[in-house]
């Protein structure tokens, strides 16, 4: 397989532009689940860089997985913390016991998500670069 973190990166970037875009639009559920899918692609990127793999979706274990290779702060993964709340009650109705996910999430829950995706972004770039 070839190496592609660039590809993974660049995504995770764009990833970020849109979900400014639906903080804009008032669709703050879906803003705040781009942002954890941004950050999950960036730390792939770092991942592929590696030469490694990994699996699913939590940015809490995919930061505790790359601890064995690089450093990862107690913060980083704090900031994780809150963008693997975001993985599925953003999208799924059945996630709450009434309503629907746009009912329960605020601009504050979006930008909270974009400034986190951003730190892990961050993150990332610092050890791609």
């Amino acid at each position: 397989m070839s190496e592609r973190s660039a590809d993974w990166l660049n995504q995770a970037r764009r990833d970020l532009e849109n979900a400014r875009w639906e903080i804009k639009g008032g669709y703050y559920e879906w803003a705040s689940f781009i942002c954890q899918q941004a950050a999950e692609k960036a730390l792939k990127a770092v991942y592929q860089k590696l030469g490694g793999e990994c699996w699913g979706h939590s940015i809490v274990n995919l930061l505790t997985g790359l601890k064995e290779k690089i450093s990862v702060s107690e913060n980083i993964i704090q900031v994780g913390r809150i963008l693997d709340r975001f993985y599925i009650t953003t999208r799924y109705p059945n996630g709450w016991s009434s309503g629907i996910p746009k009912d329960y999430y605020t601009e504050k829950d979006a930008q909270d998500a974009l400034i986190s995706a951003e730190e892990i972004i961050r993150f990332c770039e610092s050890f791609l670069a």
